[in-house]
C-alpha cells in the first residue's frame, strides 16, 4: 500500500494492523538476554501503528519508532501510553533517513519494500554502520515467487527483493537465522498471497 492508503487505514480509530505484536517480534528476545535489554537502543523501521514498538518497549528495550505515516505514529503513541511504556517516534523516508544515533537493535518487517532498489546499498550499509558491535537486525521482506502473484494492493512505490537478495546485503555480518516463506495475507479485505524472506544477522564483536 502507498503512503497516502496507509494514511487514510491509520486515522480510522481502530487498529488497522491489531495490537497484539507480530511473530517476527516475539523471536527478538530469543537472541538478547532480559538482563542485557535495559538501555538497549532498539530502531523500529516502518512501525506503523506501534503494536510491535509497544512489545519490544514492554521487553525492556529503548525503542525508536520510525514510519513515513504520521497518522500511524499517533496510534503509536497513543497505544505506548495504553500499555504504559514509553517510546519515541520519528517520521522519515526510509530511502533518505539517516540514523541519528547508534542502535543495539534493528527490527523491520513489512516495510522494506519502499526502499527502491537503487538505494539499498547506500541504506543497508549506513543502518550497518550505525549498529553497535554485537548488535542485531531482525528483517522480513517481501521477495518475487514464480508461484507467487503480485498482492492486489501492492503500490507503486513498493519493490519486491529478489529470494537471496537481503541476506545478500549482510555478507560480514554473523547469520543466525535465513529462512524464506509462503503465506496468506487478507490486507485490504482480498485474500492473497505473499512470499518473504527472513534475516537474523548479528555485527561482530
Amino acid at each position: 500500500m502507498d503512503k497516502e492508503q496507509l494514511q487514510q487505514i491509520y486515522k480510522q480509530e481502530a487498529y488497522y494492523w491489531g495490537k497484539e505484536p507480530n511473530e517476527l517480534a516475539k523471536r527478538v528476545p530469543a537472541f538478547i538476554p532480559e538482563e542485557r535489554r535495559p538501555g538497549k537502543k532498539l530502531l523500529d523501521l516502518g512501525a506503523g501503528e506501534g503494536r510491535d514498538s509497544v512489545f519490544l518497549a514492554k521487553l525492556g528495550f529503548d525503542v525508536l519508532a520510525m514510519d513515513f505515516a504520521s497518522e500511524g505514529l499517533a496510534k503509536a503513541r497513543r497505544l505506548a501510553e495504553e500499555a504504559k511504556v514509553s517510546i519515541r517516534t520519528l517520521e522519515g523516508d526510509l530511502n533518505d533517513w539517516m540514523l541519528p544515533l547508534s542502535v543495539d537493535v534493528i527490527y523491520s518487517i513489512g516495510t522494506l519494500q519502499y526502499l527502491h532498489p537503487e538505494n539499498r546499498p547506500r541504506q543497508f550499509r549506513h543502518w550497518q554502520d550505525r549498529t553497535a558491535a554485537g548488535g542485531l537486525h531482525v528483517l522480513f521482506a517481501f521477495t518475487r515467487h514464480p508461484d507467487v502473484e503480485t498482492a492486489p494492493d501492492w503500490g507503486k512505490n513498493e519493490y519486491l527483493y529478489e529470494p537471496q537478495e537481503l541476506e545478500s546485503c549482510y555478507p560480514h555480518w554473523d547469520t543466525l537465522v535465513s529462512e524464506t516463506a509462503i503465506f496468506d495475507c487478507c490486507s485490504s479485505g482480498v485474500a492473497h498471497r505473499h512470499a518473504a524472506s527472513i534475516l537474523i544477522a548479528r555485527k561482530p564483536t
